[in-house]
């Protein structure tokens, strides 16, 4: 028992001794980020501050709250008004710098992450953020918060108050290495001004934060102002030094897309993020462009395209057979759909990490791979296991006429057939029917050509376009049959991979498993992805991930564009340096005009 007792003691001795307070943390090797740094690189450490940024937005929002489930927040008040705890670098795969917390401390083995709040770290009210406000926002998010915080803090058994200026996170057994990092992002609020008993509740309330703005004017659904904080204790530190370079923030909201680029042509925004190839090539004809007060501007980006897609719900039949999944997926031509509604300017998607080192398309599994996929030898085909895989490719005619023949012949193996012009089940003689739901025009333009494919194997598919409030609830509620969406990627994919295609996640609304993926696979994979320690691990375990979703057939993977194009007025400038992830508007600055 004594040496079972000094063998404990040992091991915490050595957990402590291997923390040390430091200004950064990497989820992965070494920060890029010495202690003393003086800016991160894709900035203009000499930009100017003043004038005022005008952006747009399409939609609603009744809220000035960001961190509850309720309503819908008004944009920029997690960015603008709510700070974390630490800082994130965008041209690293993912490290995160001293901000609120001036230091952080964690082991080797991650099972807990200490804070030490800095004494210059304010409110905008002026009053200092202390350990207890960062207690009390943990409590708070964890009960009361967005279903991803709920889900990422309740890994948290204990904390701890250390001293005046330090707060302790210890993790449960089931927490991972990237928990340090998540607890390191959570927003802080301060507790004198919440109150907890109303928190759920939406609110027009400007919010106190520690931000470097505050709200100056908010109408619900129409618009809301942003005005620098003159107090703002951050503005001289090295991670916000070339940013947050405007004296005025204003988004204003458009319900129609057309009416939104119509306001753009008249400059009342000013930056427009293009993701429309057909805008692209052929709408920016109009006077301010062409005499050169409008510029456009193709900026490189290193993160993966994430994924795109037409999305099977597969809790619903026919959607729960992957035979009928495959055949669907045959018949969506690409090709065609590129050349005549986008100018053929997309890429197709082939994974789920696409336009990165993540991806495992065109890549044969490796060792490491193999030997995580190796107890699931049935839920990874051998085509994406060997790197050989690509999704159907068609002669771009419109027939499509191969993949025709390859995709009735999976709906007949999954027990359909033709019966005067429509496909039915073999045995009960229903048709096989269902509806796309579509959000904007856009996506109804590019449904309705799918449903027109469809039909020519006898599947009816209704495409209804619904209002944005109409379309969010009935995904959020798993209540639809397909529909497209988006999920972003990151260069550091980690716990929100759980929140997305974990089994846990698919019979729980509000989460983004909009399949329903329950899939033992990718269970496993995600963690392989959460507990990898080494950089060539953690590749691995998200190729490994991707080769078992893929494999699924759980979407229709659409396309994405290879640059980020991005039109503005000339009273804006950017710096010339772009991070990993693309362009950033907090480095950007007004300027006075040349002539």
């Amino acid at each position: 028992m004594r040496f079972i007792i000094l063998a404990l003691i040992g091991l915490a001795w050595t957990s402590s001794a291997l923390a040390e307070p430091r200004h950064a943390i990497a989820m992965h090797g070494e920060p890029k980020y010495q202690q003393g740094y003086t800016q991160f690189g894709y900035v203009n450490p000499g930009a100017p501050k003043g004038g005022r940024l005008s952006l747009s937005v399409l939609g609603t929002f009744d809220s000035l709250n960001p961190l509850i489930v309720r309503g819908v927040a008004a944009a920029g008040l997690r960015g603008y008004v709510y700070e974390s705890l630490l800082m994130r670098a965008l041209d690293e795969p993912f490290s995160l710098y001293g901000h609120i917390a001036e230091t952080v401390e964690t082991p080797d083995d991650r099972s807990w992450v200490a804070f030490a709040i800095t004494d210059k770290a304010r409110f905008s009210d002026g009053k200092p953020i202390t350990v207890d406000d960062v207690i009390f926002s943990h409590a708070l998010l964890r009960d009361k918060g967005r279903p991803n915080h709920r889900f990422y803090y309740s890994k948290v058994i204990k904390v701890e108050k250390i001293g005046e200026r330090t707060v302790k996170f210890t993790f449960s057994p089931d927490g991972d290495r990237e928990m340090p990092l998540i607890m390191g992002l959570m927003p802080i609020m301060p507790k004198h001004s919440v109150d907890r008993e109303k928190f759920e509740q939406t609110s027009l309330k400007p919010p106190l934060g520690s931000g470097p703005y505050l709200v100056a004017a908010a109408e619900a659904g129409t618009s809301i102002t942003y005005r620098r904080n003159p107090d703002y204790w951050a503005r001289d530190t090295p991670a916000l030094r070339g940013r947050a370079n405007f004296d005025e923030i204003h988004f204003e909201y458009y319900r129609d897309t057309n009416a939104m680029f119509e306001a753009f042509k008249k400059g009342l925004f000013t930056v427009r993020s293009e993701g429309d190839p057909g805008q692209w090539a052929q709408a920016y004809d109009f006077h301010a462009a062409k005499d050169g007060r409008v510029k456009r501007a193709e900026f490189p980006i290193a993160l993966p395209s994430g994924m795109s897609a037409l999305v099977f719900n597969t809790r619903r039949a026919p959607f729960n057979d992957p035979k009928v999944r495959r055949a669907l997926t045959l018949l969506f031509d690409f090709e065609w759909l590129n050349k005549n509604l986008y100018h053929g300017l997309y890429v197709r998607t082939q994974s789920y990490f696409d336009r990165s080192e993540l991806s495992s398309h065109g890549r044969p599994a490796d060792e490491r791979e193999r030997a995580l996929l190796a107890k699931f030898p049935n839920l990874v085909r051998p085509d994406v296991l060997d790197g050989s895989h690509t999704f159907p490719v068609s002669d771009g005619t419109g027939r499509n006429r191969q993949n025709l023949r390859k995709a009735m012949g999976l709906l007949k193996q999954a027990g359909y057939v033709l019966k005067n012009g429509r496909l039915v089940n073999a045995e009960t003689g229903k048709p096989v029917a269902f509806e796309i739901m579509a959000a904007t025009r856009s996506q109804e333009r590019l449904l309705l050509t799918f449903a027109r494919a469809l039909k020519r194997t006898g599947i009816e598919a209704r495409v209804r376009q619904v209002d944005s409030a109409i379309y969010q609830r009935r995904k959020t509620s798993f209540d639809f049959d397909i529909v497209q969406n988006n999920w972003p990627a990151s260069l550091s994919p980690g716990n929100e991979q759980s929140f997305r295609w974990s089994a846990k996640s698919a019979d729980t609304q509000g989460t983004f498993n909009y399949p329903g993926v329950k899939n033992p696979a990718v269970d496993a994979m995600i963690e392989a992805v959460l507990q990898a320690r080494s950089h060539a691990d953690f590749v691995s375990a998200v190729r490994a991930l991707d080769r078992v979703l893929l494999s699924g057939d759980y979407v229709v993977p659409l396309f994405h564009l290879p640059k980020q194009w991005v039109a503005h007025w000339t009273n804006l400038a950017f710096p010339e340096t772009t991070s990993l992830y693309g362009f950033q508007l907090d480095t950007w600055w007004a300027q006075k005009p040349t002539n």
